[in-house]
């Protein structure tokens, strides 16, 4: 029982360690191609899931080969990258939008795989296992025992409510682009309404209704600018139409703030 009981607490240790080093390289690797700090990943913190999840897959299917580097590398070819399509089908699912896309790569597999980064994982799988893996097995066995759980305790409360958080952040995307759908065809509604009673409606009440209805736009505009600028850079080769449509729009935030500041001031 004590044996099963430490084996699980050593591959939950192992999760949260590598799901934190995935997250760095990461966060190293897209901050050095886009020239600016990233946070990368899809959650608000230091972590990347996909990174902790693929360590276990490979501590799981290749620790028993580990004498063998060719076999390793192609079960990490294999078995990491079925676990790449299934995570990328699963967030365009949940999310309706596609995270990572890799059809500008020659033999892919509906954009969610490919043989670079197969390739990529199988020599992942050989490092892992001779070189990575000892190393932090060592580092954690330096650790006292006693703490470990306690601070397992800690790290996955924060996880959990991170995903939490992060997944009704991502999740409320799609409601404010509905709501500016709406905010928008309302106000060709109002404009419409106005023109058709142009005689019966003042200027500063036409205007006053038109205001109302911009600041409303604007504010959404803002929330969904901030929410997704983050996503892209995280994800820079996101596909969603939506949000693709979105940010086709140019927005001047600059000028936004302004126009809320003028607003807030006024009041």
């Amino acid at each position: 029982m004590s044996i099963a009981y430490s084996d699980v607490l050593k591959l939950l240790t192992f999760f949260l360690i590598y799901s934190f080093i995935g997250w760095i390289l990461e966060s190293i690797y897209k901050t050095a191609w886009q020239k600016k700090p990233v946070n990368s990943g899809f959650l608000i913190g230091p972590v990347c899931p996909i990174y902790g999840f693929g360590a276990l897959i490979m501590l799981i299917f290749l620790e028993k080969f580990k004498s063998n580097n060719a076999i390793v590398f192609l079960i990490a070819f294999v078995v990491l990258s079925i676990w790449e399509y299934i995570a990328g089908i699963y967030l365009e699912l949940v999310y309706k939008t596609k995270y990572w896309d890799y059809s500008n790569y020659k033999f892919n597999i509906g954009g969610r795989v490919c043989l670079l980064n197969s390739v990529f994982w199988g020599i992942l799988g050989v490092i892992f296992v001779n070189i990575i893996h000892p190393f932090i097995q060592t580092k954690v066995n330096l650790v006292n025992s006693d703490i470990i759980p306690y601070i397992n305790i800690v790290a996955y409360t924060l996880l959990i409510l991170d995903i939490i958080i992060s997944s009704i952040k991502v999740g409320s995307i799609n409601k404010q682009l509905n709501k500016l759908k709406e905010i928008r065809e309302n106000i060709k509604e109002k404009l419409d309404d106005i023109e058709a009673k142009i005689d019966k409606v003042s200027k500063d009440a036409r205007q006053k209704v038109i205001d109302e209805l911009r600041a409303r736009q604007d504010l959404i505009n803002l929330k969904l600018y901030k929410q997704t600028k983050r996503l892209k850079k995280a994800f820079p080769t996101m596909r969603s139409d939506r949000i693709k449509d979105f940010f086709d729009q140019k927005i001047d935030i600059a000028e936004i703030k302004e126009r809320l500041k003028i607003i807030k001031d006024k009041k």
